[in-house]
């Protein structure tokens, strides 16, 4: 899981500085015969470097973050009376009632009961350590 950050992040750096590189033009011209300057490409290989930025950023950053937040809101909705919860804040408990967007918990033996939002349910099923991050 670390790795493939590590490897977004360097990649998004990479394609940063190729386009930032494009942009202030520091790739060289091209010469002529007679010693002036010709542009290799203008400004259609700025347009080209700008989309291939824009694909990069998606496919690195945005798409993977839609399928998290996918992934929790159908975890979210398949919550059903007797799984054991943990939510965003640590608290442990057993689902005992499932409402739209709502859920009541028990978190002890004292049968104490909480509401919670469904929002703030951050795994379903017993958690026996802490998360590696």
């Amino acid at each position: 899981m670390k790795i493939s950050r590590l490897f977004r992040v360097l990649a998004l750096l990479i394609v940063t500085a190729l386009g930032a590189l494009m942009v202030s033009g520091c790739v060289p011209a091209e010469t002529t015969a007679d010693g002036t300057a010709a542009a290799a490409g203008g400004g259609m290989s700025m347009i080209i470097m700008m989309v291939v930025m824009i694909a990069v950023f998606y496919f690195l950053m945005i798409r993977p973050e839609n399928k998290r937040k996918k992934q929790a809101q159908q975890m979210r909705d398949n919550i059903a009376v007797g799984d054991t919860i943990t939510t965003i804040g640590g608290i442990m408990g057993k689902v005992v009632n499932v409402r739209e967007n709502a859920i009541v918990i028990e978190t002890s033996d004292d049968r104490v009961r909480l509401q919670l939002m469904k929002w703030a349910i951050s795994s379903v099923g017993k958690q026996t350590e802490e998360p590696k991050d």
